[in-house]
């Protein structure tokens, strides 16, 4: 049967749209999330437990950076203090199921985002269309930054704080498996998601709730929220703060020329409609 024209759509026919569009998502998401289940000994050791190393990359460049200028630091460890433990009988199966599944989401993230565009693009016009072509590469290269940044630079530094953090030496750290994957799983998704603002302040700017003027307003309630928001995906000292929350200030200050951009083409529009 043939799609019904945009216009011609009734509400209950957009609800059987999205649902078609979801069930292609999730779709590709067990598929993708499959073949990481099969390959879950390598993302593991590879990947998932690779911070606890520290000949881990970002805890090699600190250390030298420490060393450099003569700083002591537990980036020099010769191990993490810290003994990964299971205690429940499902607790392993559970963890390699969940890790499927998000590395399914992160991996499938580009098809994800194209099935929500083919969703909304029918309701945009045509030269809309047109100068959004590259949204789907931009989000999700926008979105694979933010998992490398939050694998990279919020891992490593969360898991390196709380694992020397102690309140007496009576206290052996043994974590629970689970407790280390959310943290893993945390930082990096919600890194990814943070690294959508422009894609985000795009579309509210697209439908009228953010102007330019509303974000110059707020900016100083944003470094607030900015500043909260790092602290509650890293460790509270103020330099991990201030390394999460500089790339998220950037954005918000791209997020402000977007919405100028924006605005500025739809004036244009209604300049050329009305001359």
């Amino acid at each position: 049967m043939a799609k019904k024209n945009i216009n011609e759509m009734s509400f209950l026919d957009h609800l059987e749209d999205l649902r078609w569009h979801l069930i292609r998502i999730c779709l590709a998401v067990i598929i993708v999330a499959t073949l990481v289940f099969i390959f879950s000994r390598f993302v593991f050791e590879a990947i998932i437990f690779a911070p606890l190393e520290m000949s881990f990359p970002t805890y090699d460049m600190l250390c030298r950076t420490a060393n450099f200028i003569g700083v002591d630091t537990t980036f020099c460890a010769e191990k993490m203090p810290m003994i990964l433990q299971n205690r429940t009988m499902a607790g392993q199966f559970s963890a390699d199921i969940w890790t499927a599944i998000l590395g399914g989401f992160v991996i499938s993230f580009p098809y994800v985002i194209y099935q929500l565009w083919k969703f909304i693009s029918p309701g945009l016009h045509s030269k809309e269309r047109k100068h959004s072509r590259g949204f789907i590469i931009i989000s999700s290269l926008l979105f694979f930054i933010g998992v490398l940044f939050g694998y990279y630079i919020v891992t490593p530094l969360s898991l390196n704080f709380l694992a020397n953090y102690s309140i007496s030496p009576k206290v052996d750290n043994q974590i629970d498996i689970s407790s280390y994957i959310a943290l893993v799983r945390s930082s990096a998704l919600a890194s990814g998601l943070i690294f959508e603002l422009p894609i985000i302040i795009y579309f509210l700017t697209k439908i009228g709730l953010v102007t330019p003027e509303i974000l110059r307003k707020y900016r100083k309630y944003a470094l607030v929220v900015v500043l909260i928001l790092s602290a509650i995906i890293t460790p509270p000292d103020i330099a991990s703060q201030v390394i999460v929350a500089i790339p998220i200030i950037v954005l918000y200050q791209v997020s402000i020329y977007i919405s100028k951009i924006v605005i500025r083409n739809q004036k244009r529009k209604e300049k050329l409609k009305h001359g």
